[in-house]
Protein backbone atom coordinates (compact mmCIF):
# COMPACT_ATOMS: atom_id res chain seq x y z
CA UNK A 1 0.00 0.00 0.00
CA UNK A 2 2.99 2.04 -0.46
CA UNK A 3 2.72 5.85 -2.11
CA UNK A 4 5.22 7.62 -4.80
CA UNK A 5 4.97 11.11 -5.81
CA UNK A 6 6.61 11.63 -9.24
CA UNK A 7 7.72 15.29 -10.02
CA UNK A 8 9.31 16.09 -13.50
CA UNK A 9 8.33 18.66 -15.64
CA UNK A 10 8.89 15.75 -18.73
CA UNK A 11 5.93 14.12 -19.80
CA UNK A 12 6.80 10.81 -21.33
CA UNK A 13 9.44 10.86 -18.25
CA UNK A 14 6.38 10.24 -15.64
CA UNK A 15 4.49 7.95 -17.87
CA UNK A 16 7.22 5.70 -18.09
CA UNK A 17 8.07 6.08 -14.79
CA UNK A 18 4.66 5.24 -13.64
CA UNK A 19 4.24 2.71 -16.41
CA UNK A 20 6.85 0.84 -14.43
CA UNK A 21 6.62 1.65 -10.56
CA UNK A 22 2.75 1.28 -10.40
CA UNK A 23 3.27 -2.47 -10.37
CA UNK A 24 5.87 -2.22 -7.59
CA UNK A 25 4.05 0.54 -5.35
CA UNK A 26 0.26 0.44 -4.24
CA UNK A 27 -0.64 4.46 -5.47
CA UNK A 28 1.91 5.95 -7.96
CA UNK A 29 0.90 10.27 -8.36
CA UNK A 30 2.65 12.01 -11.32
CA UNK A 31 3.02 16.08 -10.97
CA UNK A 32 4.83 18.35 -14.21
CA UNK A 33 4.33 21.38 -12.12
CA UNK A 34 6.65 21.91 -9.13
CA UNK A 35 4.89 24.62 -7.61
CA UNK A 36 2.10 21.96 -6.65
CA UNK A 37 4.69 20.25 -4.47
CA UNK A 38 3.51 22.04 -1.13
CA UNK A 39 0.03 21.14 -1.65
CA UNK A 40 0.39 17.05 -2.65
CA UNK A 41 3.78 16.49 -0.19
CA UNK A 42 1.45 18.34 2.77
CA UNK A 43 -2.09 16.52 1.86
CA UNK A 44 -0.55 12.96 0.61
CA UNK A 45 1.51 11.47 3.24
CA UNK A 46 3.71 9.91 0.57
CA UNK A 47 6.15 6.97 1.57
CA UNK A 48 8.57 8.26 -1.36
CA UNK A 49 9.05 11.16 -3.31
CA UNK A 50 11.03 11.03 -6.58
CA UNK A 51 11.94 14.95 -7.81
CA UNK A 52 13.92 16.10 -10.65
CA UNK A 53 16.91 18.40 -10.16
CA UNK A 54 16.14 20.45 -13.04
CA UNK A 55 12.80 22.16 -14.06
CA UNK A 56 13.91 25.57 -15.82
CA UNK A 57 14.91 24.53 -19.68
CA UNK A 58 18.60 24.93 -20.43
CA UNK A 59 19.26 25.87 -17.25
CA UNK A 60 20.90 22.20 -15.87
CA UNK A 61 22.42 23.68 -12.28
CA UNK A 62 20.41 21.95 -10.30
CA UNK A 63 19.71 24.90 -7.83
CA UNK A 64 16.01 23.92 -8.43
CA UNK A 65 15.98 20.71 -6.47
CA UNK A 66 17.95 21.89 -3.90
CA UNK A 67 15.11 24.57 -3.50
CA UNK A 68 12.18 22.26 -3.83
CA UNK A 69 14.05 19.37 -1.52
CA UNK A 70 14.53 22.34 1.30
CA UNK A 71 11.01 22.30 1.06
CA UNK A 72 9.62 19.21 0.94
CA UNK A 73 11.93 18.57 3.86
CA UNK A 74 10.53 21.69 6.28
CA UNK A 75 6.71 20.18 5.42
CA UNK A 76 8.47 16.33 6.18
CA UNK A 77 11.15 16.08 7.99
CA UNK A 78 11.15 12.24 7.56
CA UNK A 79 10.20 12.37 4.07
CA UNK A 80 12.39 10.05 1.42
CA UNK A 81 13.17 11.76 -1.60
CA UNK A 82 14.84 10.70 -4.42
CA UNK A 83 16.23 12.76 -6.93
CA UNK A 84 16.04 12.15 -10.72
CA UNK A 85 19.50 13.49 -12.12
CA UNK A 86 21.47 13.36 -15.88
CA UNK A 87 24.68 11.35 -15.63
CA UNK A 88 26.85 14.84 -15.39
CA UNK A 89 25.30 15.54 -12.20
CA UNK A 90 26.10 13.30 -9.95
CA UNK A 91 28.54 14.92 -7.67
CA UNK A 92 25.46 17.59 -7.17
CA UNK A 93 23.59 14.75 -6.15
CA UNK A 94 25.54 13.24 -3.76
CA UNK A 95 25.63 16.76 -2.39
CA UNK A 96 22.34 16.75 -2.25
CA UNK A 97 22.20 13.41 -0.30
CA UNK A 98 24.57 15.06 2.34
CA UNK A 99 21.74 17.58 3.07
CA UNK A 100 18.67 15.37 3.10
CA UNK A 101 17.98 13.25 -0.12
CA UNK A 102 17.77 9.54 0.27
CA UNK A 103 19.67 8.44 -2.95
CA UNK A 104 19.80 9.61 -6.74
CA UNK A 105 18.37 7.49 -9.97
CA UNK A 106 20.39 8.66 -13.33
CA UNK A 107 18.87 9.60 -16.45
CA UNK A 108 18.30 7.66 -18.48
CA UNK A 109 17.43 4.72 -15.58
CA UNK A 110 17.69 1.38 -15.55
CA UNK A 111 14.61 -0.36 -14.42
CA UNK A 112 16.35 -3.00 -12.04
CA UNK A 113 17.97 0.00 -10.51
CA UNK A 114 15.38 2.26 -10.34
CA UNK A 115 13.25 0.01 -8.25
CA UNK A 116 16.35 -1.10 -5.91
CA UNK A 117 16.43 2.37 -5.24
CA UNK A 118 13.27 2.99 -4.70
CA UNK A 119 12.91 0.19 -2.24
CA UNK A 120 15.94 1.33 -0.15
CA UNK A 121 14.17 4.84 -0.29
CA UNK A 122 10.90 2.80 0.96
CA UNK A 123 13.27 1.13 3.69
CA UNK A 124 14.57 4.59 4.37
CA UNK A 125 10.93 5.93 5.39
CA UNK A 126 9.69 2.73 7.31
CA UNK A 127 13.12 3.74 9.61
CA UNK A 128 12.09 7.29 10.58
CA UNK A 129 8.42 6.88 10.95
CA UNK A 130 9.16 3.70 13.24
CA UNK A 131 6.71 1.56 11.41
CA UNK A 132 10.34 -1.00 10.86
CA UNK A 133 12.50 -0.39 13.76
CA UNK A 134 15.93 -1.95 12.85
CA UNK A 135 18.24 -3.76 15.50
CA UNK A 136 20.26 -6.19 13.77
CA UNK A 137 20.82 -5.48 9.93
CA UNK A 138 22.24 -8.18 7.80
CA UNK A 139 23.77 -7.72 4.02
CA UNK A 140 23.10 -10.58 1.56
CA UNK A 141 26.57 -11.84 2.65
CA UNK A 142 27.92 -12.70 6.19
CA UNK A 143 28.22 -9.19 7.78
CA UNK A 144 26.13 -8.58 10.45
CA UNK A 145 26.12 -4.87 11.83
CA UNK A 146 24.25 -4.81 15.47
CA UNK A 147 22.94 -1.91 16.80
CA UNK A 148 19.94 0.10 17.90
CA UNK A 149 20.98 3.42 18.93
CA UNK A 150 19.78 6.47 17.79
CA UNK A 151 23.72 6.94 16.39
CA UNK A 152 24.24 2.86 14.53
CA UNK A 153 20.26 4.13 12.87
CA UNK A 154 22.16 6.99 11.31
CA UNK A 155 24.85 5.09 10.41
CA UNK A 156 22.63 2.23 8.73
CA UNK A 157 20.39 5.01 6.91
CA UNK A 158 23.72 6.55 5.74
CA UNK A 159 24.59 2.72 4.25
CA UNK A 160 21.49 2.65 2.43
CA UNK A 161 21.80 5.61 0.83
CA UNK A 162 25.24 5.58 -0.41
CA UNK A 163 25.27 1.70 -1.14
CA UNK A 164 24.38 2.11 -4.51
CA UNK A 165 26.18 4.83 -5.76
CA UNK A 166 30.04 5.13 -6.63
CA UNK A 167 31.21 7.77 -4.17
CA UNK A 168 34.15 7.38 -2.25
CA UNK A 169 33.50 6.47 1.42
CA UNK A 170 36.00 7.57 4.45
CA UNK A 171 35.01 6.00 7.72
CA UNK A 172 36.40 7.50 10.97
CA UNK A 173 36.25 5.81 14.82
CA UNK A 174 38.45 4.33 17.49
CA UNK A 175 40.10 0.95 16.78
CA UNK A 176 37.55 -1.80 17.71
CA UNK A 177 34.18 0.17 16.54
CA UNK A 178 33.99 -2.13 13.23
CA UNK A 179 34.86 0.19 10.34
CA UNK A 180 36.02 -3.00 8.50
CA UNK A 181 32.12 -4.24 8.78
CA UNK A 182 30.59 -0.88 7.62
CA UNK A 183 33.01 -1.11 4.55
CA UNK A 184 31.60 -4.97 3.72
CA UNK A 185 28.18 -3.93 3.94
CA UNK A 186 28.71 -1.16 1.82
CA UNK A 187 29.81 -2.91 -1.10
CA UNK A 188 27.59 -6.12 -0.17
CA UNK A 189 24.42 -3.44 -1.00
CA UNK A 190 26.24 -2.14 -3.94
CA UNK A 191 26.07 -2.59 -7.26
CA UNK A 192 29.38 -4.13 -7.13
CA UNK A 193 28.45 -6.40 -4.87
CA UNK A 194 29.54 -9.73 -6.62
CA UNK A 195 32.58 -8.34 -7.81
CA UNK A 196 36.31 -8.34 -5.42
CA UNK A 197 35.87 -6.73 -2.03
CA UNK A 198 39.84 -6.06 -1.63
CA UNK A 199 40.80 -5.39 1.81
CA UNK A 200 44.63 -3.35 1.74
CA UNK A 201 45.82 -2.48 5.70
CA UNK A 202 48.01 0.31 5.28
CA UNK A 203 49.28 -0.03 8.21
CA UNK A 204 51.10 -2.95 7.71
CA UNK A 205 52.56 -2.40 4.31
CA UNK A 206 56.12 -1.18 5.01
CA UNK A 207 57.21 1.97 3.18
CA UNK A 208 59.46 -0.29 0.76
CA UNK A 209 56.64 -2.26 -0.61
CA UNK A 210 53.97 0.04 -0.22
CA UNK A 211 53.86 0.66 -4.25
CA UNK A 212 54.31 -3.08 -4.95
CA UNK A 213 51.50 -4.11 -2.26
CA UNK A 214 48.97 -1.62 -4.30
CA UNK A 215 50.17 -1.00 -7.49
CA UNK A 216 51.95 -4.18 -8.50
CA UNK A 217 55.46 -4.90 -10.10
CA UNK A 218 56.97 -6.33 -13.01
CA UNK A 219 59.15 -9.11 -13.17
CA UNK A 220 62.97 -7.88 -11.70
CA UNK A 221 61.66 -4.65 -10.79
CA UNK A 222 63.86 -5.30 -7.46
CA UNK A 223 65.65 -7.88 -5.49
CA UNK A 224 62.99 -11.20 -5.35
CA UNK A 225 60.72 -9.89 -8.06
CA UNK A 226 61.02 -13.03 -9.43
CA UNK A 227 57.41 -12.86 -11.53
CA UNK A 228 54.84 -10.33 -12.74
CA UNK A 229 52.48 -9.71 -9.58
CA UNK A 230 49.42 -7.84 -9.66
CA UNK A 231 48.76 -4.95 -7.23
CA UNK A 232 45.53 -4.82 -4.63
CA UNK A 233 44.22 -2.10 -6.97
CA UNK A 234 44.15 -4.18 -10.03
CA UNK A 235 43.07 -6.90 -8.03
CA UNK A 236 40.13 -4.86 -7.31
CA UNK A 237 39.19 -3.86 -10.67
CA UNK A 238 35.28 -3.19 -11.29
CA UNK A 239 34.80 -3.81 -7.36
CA UNK A 240 35.35 -2.55 -4.19
CA UNK A 241 39.01 -1.23 -2.35
CA UNK A 242 39.02 -0.58 1.27
CA UNK A 243 42.15 1.32 2.12
CA UNK A 244 42.36 0.51 5.79
CA UNK A 245 44.47 2.67 8.41
CA UNK A 246 44.88 5.41 5.32
CA UNK A 247 46.40 8.04 7.66
CA UNK A 248 49.58 5.99 8.39
CA UNK A 249 50.71 6.95 4.82
CA UNK A 250 53.64 9.05 4.78
CA UNK A 251 53.28 12.14 2.82
CA UNK A 252 55.72 10.65 -0.12
CA UNK A 253 53.45 7.46 -0.40
CA UNK A 254 50.11 9.91 -0.17
CA UNK A 255 51.15 11.90 -3.39
CA UNK A 256 51.30 8.18 -5.12
CA UNK A 257 48.32 7.36 -4.46
CA UNK A 258 46.46 10.84 -5.02
CA UNK A 259 47.80 10.57 -8.81
CA UNK A 260 46.65 6.56 -9.14
CA UNK A 261 42.92 7.77 -7.86
CA UNK A 262 43.26 11.32 -9.86
CA UNK A 263 43.65 9.55 -13.11
CA UNK A 264 42.08 6.18 -12.01
CA UNK A 265 45.19 3.69 -13.41
CA UNK A 266 48.20 2.16 -12.41
CA UNK A 267 51.62 1.65 -13.24
CA UNK A 268 53.32 -1.42 -12.20
CA UNK A 269 56.74 -0.73 -10.29
CA UNK A 270 59.58 -1.35 -12.98
CA UNK A 271 56.76 -0.66 -15.80
CA UNK A 272 56.03 2.54 -17.91
CA UNK A 273 53.00 1.01 -19.07
CA UNK A 274 49.81 2.46 -17.11
CA UNK A 275 46.23 0.06 -16.59
CA UNK A 276 43.04 1.47 -16.31
CA UNK A 277 40.99 0.63 -13.18
CA UNK A 278 37.60 1.07 -12.26
CA UNK A 279 37.10 0.81 -8.64
CA UNK A 280 35.14 1.94 -6.24
CA UNK A 281 37.07 3.67 -2.83
CA UNK A 282 36.43 2.57 0.81
CA UNK A 283 38.79 4.06 2.90
CA UNK A 284 39.22 4.04 7.04
CA UNK A 285 41.18 5.59 9.84
CA UNK A 286 41.54 5.68 13.43
CA UNK A 287 43.39 8.93 13.03
CA UNK A 288 42.27 12.55 13.66
CA UNK A 289 42.62 13.27 10.23
CA UNK A 290 41.11 16.67 10.06
CA UNK A 291 43.68 17.44 12.31
CA UNK A 292 46.06 16.05 10.40
CA UNK A 293 46.01 18.47 7.55
CA UNK A 294 46.82 21.70 10.36
CA UNK A 295 49.84 19.63 11.28
CA UNK A 296 50.82 19.44 7.58
CA UNK A 297 51.17 15.47 7.75
CA UNK A 298 48.65 14.85 5.96
CA UNK A 299 47.14 16.24 2.42
CA UNK A 300 44.03 18.05 1.78
CA UNK A 301 44.03 17.38 -1.97
CA UNK A 302 44.03 13.56 -0.44
CA UNK A 303 41.19 14.08 2.00
CA UNK A 304 39.14 15.84 -0.56
CA UNK A 305 39.18 12.95 -2.67
CA UNK A 306 39.08 10.04 -0.55
CA UNK A 307 35.81 11.73 1.82
CA UNK A 308 33.04 12.76 -0.25
CA UNK A 309 30.93 11.01 1.79
CA UNK A 310 31.79 10.69 5.56
CA UNK A 311 30.73 7.72 8.49
CA UNK A 312 31.96 8.21 11.61
CA UNK A 313 31.02 5.12 14.01
CA UNK A 314 30.77 6.15 17.45
CA UNK A 315 32.76 3.85 20.64
CA UNK A 316 30.80 1.61 22.03
CA UNK A 317 30.90 4.07 25.43
CA UNK A 318 28.62 6.29 23.30
CA UNK A 319 26.39 3.82 22.93
CA UNK A 320 25.25 2.24 25.75
CA UNK A 321 22.18 0.64 24.24
CA UNK A 322 24.14 -1.59 22.13
CA UNK A 323 25.89 -3.23 24.89
CA UNK A 324 23.66 -6.11 25.87
CA UNK A 325 22.53 -6.68 22.50
CA UNK A 326 26.23 -6.84 21.18
CA UNK A 327 27.37 -8.89 23.73
CA UNK A 328 24.35 -11.07 23.44
CA UNK A 329 25.44 -12.04 19.71
CA UNK A 330 28.77 -13.12 21.32
CA UNK A 331 27.50 -15.15 23.68
CA UNK A 332 25.27 -17.00 21.55
CA UNK A 333 28.46 -17.72 18.91
CA UNK A 334 30.56 -18.87 21.83
CA UNK A 335 28.68 -20.78 23.93
CA UNK A 336 28.37 -22.72 20.39
CA UNK A 337 32.38 -22.49 19.62
CA UNK A 338 33.48 -24.16 23.00
CA UNK A 339 30.51 -25.90 23.62
CA UNK A 340 29.62 -24.47 26.72
CA UNK A 341 26.06 -24.58 28.61
CA UNK A 342 25.75 -20.79 28.90
CA UNK A 343 22.56 -19.13 28.17
CA UNK A 344 22.54 -15.74 29.37
CA UNK A 345 23.91 -12.67 31.39
CA UNK A 346 22.92 -11.74 34.86
CA UNK A 347 21.72 -8.40 35.81
CA UNK A 348 24.51 -7.29 37.59
CA UNK A 349 26.90 -8.18 34.92
CA UNK A 350 24.57 -6.56 32.26
CA UNK A 351 24.87 -2.97 34.73
CA UNK A 352 28.61 -3.18 34.75
CA UNK A 353 29.40 -4.02 30.94
CA UNK A 354 27.03 -0.63 30.52
CA UNK A 355 29.11 1.47 32.85
CA UNK A 356 32.94 0.21 31.59
CA UNK A 357 34.52 2.27 29.76
CA UNK A 358 35.06 -0.33 26.62
CA UNK A 359 38.52 1.48 25.46
CA UNK A 360 38.82 -1.42 22.60
CA UNK A 361 35.38 -0.98 21.51
CA UNK A 362 33.28 -4.04 19.91
CA UNK A 363 36.46 -5.94 19.67
CA UNK A 364 37.34 -5.42 23.20
CA UNK A 365 33.43 -6.81 24.45
CA UNK A 366 34.24 -9.77 21.72
CA UNK A 367 37.60 -10.83 23.59
CA UNK A 368 36.15 -10.27 27.02
CA UNK A 369 32.84 -12.07 26.47
CA UNK A 370 35.08 -14.81 24.73
CA UNK A 371 36.55 -15.27 27.80
CA UNK A 372 34.12 -15.30 30.69
CA UNK A 373 32.26 -18.13 28.34
CA UNK A 374 35.35 -20.16 28.27
CA UNK A 375 35.91 -19.27 32.42
CA UNK A 376 32.74 -19.40 33.52
CA UNK A 377 31.32 -22.44 35.37
CA UNK A 378 27.20 -21.96 35.77
CA UNK A 379 25.06 -21.27 33.26
CA UNK A 380 24.80 -17.31 33.21
CA UNK A 381 27.99 -15.17 33.01
CA UNK A 382 28.58 -13.44 36.16
CA UNK A 383 30.67 -10.20 37.03
CA UNK A 384 33.27 -12.77 38.62
CA UNK A 385 34.08 -14.47 35.26
CA UNK A 386 35.81 -11.61 33.98
CA UNK A 387 39.06 -10.96 34.90
CA UNK A 388 40.06 -14.55 36.63
CA UNK A 389 37.44 -14.40 39.03
CA UNK A 390 38.35 -11.31 40.19
CA UNK A 391 35.45 -8.56 40.26
CA UNK A 392 34.81 -7.08 36.72
CA UNK A 393 35.07 -3.23 38.56
CA UNK A 394 32.68 -0.35 37.54
CA UNK A 395 34.43 2.20 35.40
CA UNK A 396 32.47 5.69 35.31
CA UNK A 397 35.60 7.60 34.27
CA UNK A 398 36.97 7.24 31.10
CA UNK A 399 40.40 6.93 32.67
CA UNK A 400 41.15 3.25 34.27
CA UNK A 401 42.32 3.19 37.55
CA UNK A 402 45.86 1.66 38.62
CA UNK A 403 44.47 -2.08 39.18
CA UNK A 404 42.17 -1.98 36.44
CA UNK A 405 45.09 -0.90 33.89
CA UNK A 406 46.89 -4.18 35.35
CA UNK A 407 44.01 -6.24 34.55
CA UNK A 408 43.24 -5.12 31.20
CA UNK A 409 47.17 -5.95 30.30
CA UNK A 410 47.16 -8.89 31.78
CA UNK A 411 44.16 -9.98 29.90
CA UNK A 412 45.69 -8.50 26.56
CA UNK A 413 48.60 -10.33 26.98
CA UNK A 414 46.97 -13.37 26.97
CA UNK A 415 44.64 -12.83 23.97
CA UNK A 416 47.76 -11.63 21.93
CA UNK A 417 49.01 -15.09 22.77
CA UNK A 418 46.14 -17.08 22.34
CA UNK A 419 46.11 -14.99 18.98
CA UNK A 420 49.17 -15.76 18.02
CA UNK A 421 48.91 -19.67 18.71
CA UNK A 422 45.67 -19.44 16.30
CA UNK A 423 47.73 -18.01 13.71
CA UNK A 424 51.20 -19.66 14.60
CA UNK A 425 53.11 -16.79 14.99
CA UNK A 426 52.17 -15.19 11.78
CA UNK A 427 52.09 -11.23 13.49
CA UNK A 428 50.11 -9.65 10.28
CA UNK A 429 47.35 -12.32 10.71
CA UNK A 430 46.87 -11.65 14.47
CA UNK A 431 47.32 -8.29 13.99
CA UNK A 432 44.21 -8.26 11.67
CA UNK A 433 42.40 -10.19 14.21
CA UNK A 434 43.31 -8.10 16.82
CA UNK A 435 42.35 -5.11 14.69
CA UNK A 436 45.94 -3.68 15.18
CA UNK A 437 48.12 -2.94 12.95
CA UNK A 438 51.76 -4.56 12.33
CA UNK A 439 53.69 -2.00 14.59
CA UNK A 440 51.44 -2.10 17.47
CA UNK A 441 50.92 -5.63 17.94
CA UNK A 442 55.28 -5.76 17.71
CA UNK A 443 55.07 -3.24 20.21
CA UNK A 444 53.00 -5.45 22.69
CA UNK A 445 54.93 -8.26 21.99
CA UNK A 446 57.73 -6.48 22.94
CA UNK A 447 56.10 -4.73 26.03
CA UNK A 448 55.14 -8.07 27.83
CA UNK A 449 57.67 -10.21 26.72
CA UNK A 450 56.03 -12.91 24.54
Amino acid sequence: MSKLLIIDDDVDVLSAAKLFLKRHFGQVDIEKNPERIPFLVSNGNYDVILLDMNFTRDVNTGKEGFEWLDRILDIDPQASVVLFTAYGDVEMAVRAIKVGASDFVLKPWENEKLLATMQSALEIREMRTGKTPTIKRKTESKVEIIGKSPAMQKIFETIDRVAATDANILILGENGTGKDLIARAIHEKSDRADKPFVHADLGSISETLFESELFGHVKGAFTDAREDRIGRFEEANEGTIFLDEIGNIPLPLQAKLLTVLQNRSVTKVGSSKAKNIDVRLICATNEPIHARIAQRTFRQDLLYRINTIEIKLPPLRERIEDIVPIAEHFLKIYRKKYGRPVSSISAALIKQLQRYHWAGNVRELQHAIERAVILCQGNVLQPEDFFEGQPFENQPDSVPSFDQTFQLEEMEKMLIIKTLKKFNGNITEAAREMGLTRQALYRRVEKYGI
